[in-house]
């Protein structure tokens, strides 16, 4: 029923000028604390011109039950700013989507105090790859744990116990729930400001989050960042007899469009005024004409398809032949074919070449191909070299977590909105940072949009959500222009919550 997010939610991007880092991390000694085996190094990052001071623990937490049995043992990391008292500082616990990703996107793309050296433009440069230190790191705001949750990153199930009693959408959300709660008991930060920050389908873990830490631990959350959200499966999920997602990405498609310069010239003036025109029409016309179905005049048909070229660059014939329904993996390889090129999924950016140009579908993502071998490179060397955390078994960028247990939500899709609205009425001080990249297809901006707006929130909470756009991929911050912007929303967004 589900379409598999990658949610690599974090690709990095580069400065310009940015220098490799020189800073040796040096072991520290600090008393052990039961239930956890850490490596603990020492570190430092300059942002915004001032040093940050931090203490970096690498390792696993005893993930266990009620009764004391351990039930899994979960790879995290976790940066402390040194010199500042817990009860003021706050701590964010973050993670990447996937289902089934690690935290490596968003650790080594954007938040952490290291990061992955792209291009501007998030190219990745020819390899090996270079790990620089982060200007953008958002540890000047608040102490960071990245979480990998069970079977991904080094993160396993202990002996005896099965991986699948965490693989699925209630189990990973009471997994990384229980995490939350012990890592607050075992580092003594039940004081401190309190904030998850998710990427792809770590958003919907972070709004399943945000009512079951409410309802089971009594854990209020400051701040949420939904980071290229994934609200509702019934939005993101193309399935024949569900139209709803073929409107909603319609917007998505002119703006790659735009970037490919396939639009008519009066589009192509106006990215701003050339996405209104397109939201309109999607939710307008072109999702009236998708309710008609076969209801449809073959002149109305004409008149829609002619539109639907216009909005999306793909000529009117082939809307035709498409029924008005494009699935988005089809848009991917008709978009540029005349030119032999494909478009990325995770950002629409990128282009790739296939074996020929008479297929129906790509063979690959270039967007992902692009950051997939940095990454994973620039992860593994860091915990060794500066993280001194030396580890035998694989880190899994990508665990084997499949098939992914949506049982709580059998005959229907999917939908963690109805769970932060209930966690913002139960919190009315709990604020939403929705950050969205144009040209991402994972999880596109339009949709976003929707989810929150049909959470039918009160006046008073809908003041407590606020919408970002970028004009790059799934992984915005890999674009240096959206990570400078992205630094700076964040920013606002934490003064804004502790304020």
């Amino acid at each position: 029923m589900k379409k598999y997010l990658f949610l690599l939610f974090s690709v990095n991007s580069l400065f310009l000028g940015a220098q490799k880092n020189t800073v040796v991390a040096v072991p520290a000694v600090e008393m052990p604390i039961a239930g956890v085996q850490t490596t603990v190094t020492k570190g430092s990052v300059t942002i915004a011109g001032k040093k940050i001071d931090y203490t970096a623990h690498t390792g696993y937490l005893d993930l266990e039950n009620d009764t004391g049995k351990l039930l899994a043992k979960v790879f995290f990391t976790y940066y402390k700013k040194d010199g500042e008292a817990d009860a003021k500082r706050p701590v964010t616990f973050t993670f990447n989507g996937g289902p089934g990703s690690s935290s490596v996107w968003l650790h080594m793309g954007a938040l952490g105090p290291r990061r992955v050296y792209l291009k501007d433009d998030g190219t990745a440069t020819a390899p090996p790859y270079d790990v620089i230190s982060n200007e953008f790191s958002w540890l000047d705001k608040s102490d960071l744990v990245f979480i990998d949750p069970v079977s991904t990153g080094f993160s396993r199930a202990a002996n005896g116990e099965s991986p699948k009693q965490f693989h699925g959408y209630v189990e990973d959300i009471q997994s990384v729930g229980s995490f939350i709660r012990h890592f607050l008991s075992r580092y003594e930060r039940w004081g401190s400001p309190k904030f998850l920050a998710g990427e792809s389908y770590g958003t919907t873990r972070a709004a399943g989050l945000s009512k079951f830490l409410q309802d089971s631990y009594r854990i209020y959350i400051n701040g949420i960042f939904l980071i290229s959200p994934v609200l509702n499966f019934g939005t993101n999920d193309y399935y024949v007899g569900n139209d709803l997602p073929r409107a909603l990405y319609i917007p998505s498609y002119t703006a790659a469009a735009w970037y490919h310069k396939k639009l008519a010239p009066e589009l192509q003036a106006d990215f701003k005024k050339a996405l209104k025109e397109s939201e309109a029409f999607a939710i307008g016309e072109y999702a009236s004409a998708l309710i008609k179905g076969a209801w449809l005049t073959d002149a109305e048909k004409d008149r829609i398809a002619q539109k639907m070229s216009y909005y999306t660059g793909l000529s009117k014939e082939y809307c035709l032949r498409a029924n008005l329904r494009v699935e988005e993996n089809r848009f991917y390889k008709e978009l540029r074919r005349e030119d032999g090129l494909t478009v990325g999924r995770l950002d629409a950016r990128f282009v790739g070449r296939d074996l020929d140009d008479a297929g129906e579908l790509v063979s690959y993502d270039p967007s992902f191909t692009n950051i997939d071998g940095p990454f994973t490179s620039a992860m593994n060397d860091y915990f060794q070299k500066e993280l001194k955390f030396k580890e035998t078994k694989p880190y899994n960028i990508f665990g084997s977590v499949y098939p992914w247990n949506y049982n709580n939500v059998q005959n229907q899709y999917l939908n963690v909105a109805e769970s932060l609205r209930d966690a913002m009425a139960k919190n009315p001080a709990l604020k939403v940072y929705v950050g969205s990249g144009y040209y991402d297809f994972a999880t596109p901006y339009f949709t976003a949009q929707y989810d929150v707006a049909h959470m039918f929130l009160r006046p008073e909470a809908q003041k407590n959500v606020r919408h970002y756009f970028y004009e790059s991929g799934h992984m915005y911050y890999i674009h240096m222009p959206s990570m400078i912007q992205f630094k700076k929303d964040v920013d606002s967004f934490f003064e804004w919550c502790l304020k």
